[in-house]
């Protein structure tokens, strides 16, 4: 083996003896990665760079960040760090045998070891070889491994700590997205009996003991055996598990969970939960579809439903041969395991000028300016993602001469086209409990939620946010007195009721409906889907008419009574973000959803729903609290279910809503909103709720839900019941301040002390600053008030999220954008020219507007 230390690109080389005195001088630089040290060595920090990329992937032996060819420099100005660990992938065709078949050979198989593989390169005809040297900058001096009896032992064990290092998005939690499922060993070589057994659609049951539920298919032999209540907490007596002890038959796929995108898998030799790159091909052996496949609620398949019928097919333009997209905004995103979502809302954002000018039209200056360790800083990862996305360096056409290639041999070599956003995923959720697990989100929650750290990270002089930020102005009327009350709150998507009464087809929904119950009554297959039609102009018609708002208290009767809402446009945003809300909850609170079609307008005019503030002969509501009714015993506090529900559809998490009905009194949804958002980023925002000891309410209010901003600050659901009564946020905190938090002598402070103290104010206006800097409700302070751009009410669609599944918890996300004058299908890494837009299944629209 040659052992020698040389330039790049030269012929140079050094005596071996001399490898160990060259890197004396950078020793002290040199670390070991410890236990729980993340090792950048698959992914660089500003690019989709890796080791399979032309130019390898340098990873600093110092910070374990990992660097493209085009940005290692930066790092070493910026650092002045010298060695690096250069790693490089090769892929090569196997060596044909005498046979005409090819003779495995993998060199250096070991050498980086759990480096991420791409399963489509696993074929009987290309195989990796992989490289690893170190360099020295900044002469770029080279040092080829293994050099294990040249070097010093320091860098030795640094080098096997780097090579062997576990994926740096990994954690302990089984229930972290970033506990990526391994492919399983048995999965390229699994052998299938050919005993002629077909899979049906439903009706399943384990083949030794009768139950329907949590059942198994052992992709060797096709048998149907349930499993242990451990696998996912349903029941079974582990009839799965004999049998591979009996038969050695390793891998097993749950019944119920093949959708288009995968299947749960089991190995039982690995004894864990694995990924089958091959998982199509072992279940067409059974007879089973994948692309026919959904989830149902109960666990069931419903594969029967006629082409183009599901939503999966119509929503994905499944049986249609599909022209692929190459180039600049026509890259691909991988599902990294129920990711689809954050895929398609990142397609449709950097399809917005705004956010390309300022992430990716501030590249390089966002990037000299990063932080040390740009892997945990927003606005480099944002203008890393849309750099990705829109520079055409990750989505090339295959050359024509590999496609000729390709038609020749009938095969396909694999591509590297898409881009992996597992960096800025671990980042974006880090410390969120629903976006960090391995659990299906729904994309307008986070989209919300991307629209707060675009808040609360400004890039530039211009938030690019703004163009979706727009005010409501809500009007609550008294019925009884009729007078009024105008208040105006900051929001960044219209939300759409479906009005399913307006249905054209009711007819044909209730034969349907019908038929439905008979099939499963009598356990059929069932009936061709009837999908209720809605016009849009009852959707409309729905949002702009007046809402019931539950337990008003008038200020004028000094009473509760009856109260209507309604809500108008006080200004028109640049994008307006349409969401349909087909989310809902049944009577068992289980979420579902609304399978409908919606008649979206290409063209949309919404100028009629202008505000038009305080109306000639309108008297407005007195400035009068509500009394104060605190319980003896805050246990005994009921917890307002309607207000529950309202909040839950909004698509916060149930136990949240729970949360914040409770600790703002039932004062109902909309008082309860507000402290949602005050509490949203919070580690265990979504915890079931803990009722406090008597006595403790504040004190527990303050610890675990954390005040925000400065020291002594009162809780959050505390300053809520206040505001609530209609008193200024900073006369709240001044009052709860000065009254050591007790509410009842709060009040009683304000009406003794009618106005603000002046001396306060920069304090209080730094804590409205910090605790409004949330999505949905952000309400900048200042007398320059939010920051909108208002113009005309008319816009054109541009683009759609589709959801396909009977809940936010389950199903896949698609996104259609038009581009260039067509329109353009995103389906994880999939992009090709659209046939048939399904613009009618959309669940969340982006219009932009009208210019003048």
């Amino acid at each position: 083996m040659q052992r020698a230390a040389r330039f790049s690109g030269g012929d140079a080389q050094m005596a071996a003896g001399d490898l160990g005195e060259l890197l004396v001088p950078y020793m002290p630089t040199i670390q070991v990665p410890k236990s729980g040290d993340r090792v950048y060595k698959t992914e660089c920090a500003f690019s989709y760079d890796s080791p399979d990329s032309e130019g390898g992937l340098y990873v600093c032996m110092n910070t374990f960040l990992g660097f493209g060819r085009e940005h290692i420099e930066r790092h070493y100005r910026k650092t002045g760090q010298c060695v690096y660990l250069h790693l490089k992938r090769h892929m090569i065709e196997k060596v044909p045998g005498a046979s005409g078949g090819a003779l495995p050979k993998r060199r250096n198989a070991k050498l980086f070891l759990d480096l991420e593989t791409n399963s489509d390169l696993n074929s009987d005809d290309f195989e990796y070889e992989d490289e690893a040297k170190l360099v020295i900058f900044p002469d770029h001096l080279e040092i080829s491994l293994p050099n294990i009896e040249e070097l010093p032992a320091l860098v030795t064990i640094a080098c096997d700590a780097f090579l062997s290092a576990k994926s740096p998005y990994r954690k302990q939690e089984p229930d972290s997205w970033e506990e990526e499922l391994q492919a399983s060993k048995h999965a390229k070589t699994l052998v299938q009996l050919d005993n002629g057994v077909r899979i049906p659609p439903s009706g399943w049951k384990c083949s030794k003991c009768d139950l329907r539920e949590n059942l198994w298919l052992n992709l060797t032999d096709g048998s149907v055996l349930c499993g242990k209540w451990f696998f996912d907490g349903s029941g079974g007596n582990g009839h799965a598990m004999e049998h591979y002890k009996e038969t050695g038959y390793p891998l097993a796929v749950k019944l119920g969970t093949i959708t288009p995108d995968g299947a749960d898998v089991y190995s039982f030799d690995e004894e864990e939960p694995v990924l089958d790159p091959h998982i199509a091909k072992h279940l067409a052996h059974f007879g089973i579809d994948m692309l026919q496949m959904q989830v149902m609620e109960n666990g069931l398949r419903d594969n029967d439903i006629k082409p183009r019928v599901s939503e999966w097919e119509v929503i994905q333009e499944a049986g249609v041969k599909l022209k692929p997209m190459y180039g600049p905004g026509y890259t691909g995103m991988k599902n990294l395991g129920n990711s689809c979502y954050l895929n398609a809302v990142m397609q449709a954002i950097f399809s917005i000028p705004e956010f390309q000018r300022a992430y990716v039209g501030n590249l390089s200056r966002i990037f000299d300016y990063s932080p040390l360790d740009p892997t945990q800083d927003f606005n480099t990862q944002m203008a890393k993602l849309g750099h990705g996305l829109l520079s055409g360096q990750y989505s090339k056409p295959p050359m024509k001469s590999e496609l000729i290639e390709q038609v020749m041999k009938e095969e396909h070599k694999p591509q590297h086209n898409g881009i992996s956003p597992r960096m800025f995923k671990a980042f974006i959720s880090k410390d969120h409990p629903e976006f960090s697990s391995n659990r299906q989100q729904d994309a307008q929650e986070f989209f919300l939620h991307l629209i707060n750290l675009v808040e609360r990270n400004p890039v530039g002089s211009e938030n690019p946010s703004d163009v979706f930020r727009f005010l409501v102005e809500e009007r609550t009327q008294c019925c009884q007195s009729r007078k009024v009350r105008y208040t105006q709150r900051v929001d960044y998507i219209m939300q759409l009721p479906v009005a399913m009464e307006a249905a054209t087809n009711k007819d044909e929904l209730i034969a349907y409906e019908l038929k439905r119950r008979e099939a499963e009554a009598a356990r059929r297959p069932p009936p061709e889907l009837v999908r209720a039609k809605i016009p849009f102009s009852a959707c409309l018609q729905a949002f702009s008419e007046p809402s019931n708002v539950e337990d008003f208290w008038s200020s004028a009767l000094q009473a509760k009574s009856a109260g209507v809402k309604t809500s108008r446009f006080a200004s028109f945003p640049e994008y307006l973000v349409v969401q349909i809300k087909k989310f809902t909850f049944g009577l068992d609170w289980i979420p579902k959803k609304l399978d409908v079609s919606v008649d979206m307008p290409d063209f949309l005019d919404i100028s009629h729903l202008r505000a038009r503030g305080l109306q000639p002969g309108e008297e407005e509501l007195p400035d009068i609290a509500p009394p104060i009714v605190i319980p003896d015993d805050p246990k005994a506090l009921d917890i307002d279910d309607s207000s529950v529900m309202q909040l839950a559809e909004m698509g916060f998490p149930l136990e949240a809503c729970r949360k914040a009905v409770y600790y703002t009194g039932n004062l109902g949804a909309e008082v309860a909103f507000n402290w949602i958002i005050a509490h949203m980023e919070e580690p265990d925002f979504a915890e079931p709720l803990v009722i406090p000891p008597f006595g403790e309410v504040a004190a527990s209010g303050e610890a675990v839900f954390g005040a925000v901003g400065l020291d002594n600050q009162p809780p959050e659901e505390t300053v809520a019941i206040i505001i609530s009564m209609g008193f200024q946020r900073n006369l709240a905190i001044q009052a709860l301040k000065a009254t050591n938090n007790n509410l009842e002598r709060a009040l009683e402070w304000i009406f003794s002390h009618p106005e603000p103290e002046e001396e306060n104010e920069p304090a209080l206006n730094l804590v409205d600053m910090e605790n409004n800097a949330n999505a949905n409700i952000l309400a900048e302070t200042g007398s320059e008030g939010p920051r909108i751009k208002d113009g005309s009410g008319r816009y054109e669609l541009f683009g759609f999220i589709s959801h396909m599944g009977t809940s936010t918890m389950s199903g896949h996300y698609v996104c259609h954008l038009k581009k260039e004058g067509r329109w353009v299908i995103y389906n994880d890494l999939r992009v090709c020219a659209s046939e048939r837009p399904p613009k009618d299944l959309g669940y969340i629209y982006f219009y932009h507007r009208i210019p003048s």
